[in-house]
């Protein structure tokens, strides 16, 4: 089950995967009770998305706070959950996808970096209240990653975006899958991904 906004991206990733689309606004938490309705089995949840909106802290208004923290961590939050029961009757593995930010927040960055900073202390806390229930909790913290979200990042910095000059979106998907299929006695959790050497 792959969960988007919908549209053609989602559904052709799906038709490739053979997987399930799930339609969620993520900045309507309210409404993911309904739509998780007609989920069956959910063994592990990989938390993925996010929005960033760079500038000073003087310059960005409620609505831009509001905005980044309820898609960056409030619904993460909330999907977890609701997802809970099932990931414990499976004992699966809950991913949050985090950032650097989410470890080091620089001038310019402080809503987005504040979101992801939440979103490490949910996973930290979460995976102290699940152990006892067999769930694994894990956060990756992915650099500078080729996607439309840096090339987004790099215009408001002012400056290019070179896609060889970041981490392939595939590495970060095979590491998300590595913590996923890491040996039941182990648990990774917090695994940190940056460019490597000439990149």
């Amino acid at each position: 089950m792959l969960g988007g906004r919908g549209g053609a991206a989602l559904d052709a990733l799906c038709a490739e995967l053979g997987a399930t689309p799930l339609r969620l606004d993520l900045t309507r938490p309210e409404t993911f009770a309904a739509a998780l309705g007609s989920l069956g089995r959910v063994t592990h949840v990989v938390h993925n998305a996010g929005v960033v909106e760079l500038g000073a802290v003087e310059a960005q208004t409620h609505e831009v706070w509001t905005h980044t923290l309820t898609v960056n961590t409030v619904a993460p939050a909330e999907l977890t959950r609701l997802l809970l029961p099932s990931v414990r009757r499976e004992r699966g593995t809950v991913v949050f996808v985090n950032s650097g930010a989410g470890l080091t927040a620089n001038p310019g960055w402080a809503s987005y970096a504040a979101s992801k900073h939440a979103l490490k202390a949910l996973a930290d806390a979460l995976r102290g209240e699940e152990a006892g229930h067999g769930v694994r909790v894990s956060s990756v913290y992915p650099g500078r990653t080729a996607t439309e979200m840096q090339r987004k990042v790099r215009a408001q910095e002012g400056a290019a975006y070179d896609p060889a000059a970041f981490i392939d979106p595939e590495t970060v998907a095979a590491t998300i899958a590595f913590v996923l299929d890491a040996p039941r006695d182990a648990v990774l959790t917090d695994v940190t991904v940056r460019p490597g050497p000439g990149q």
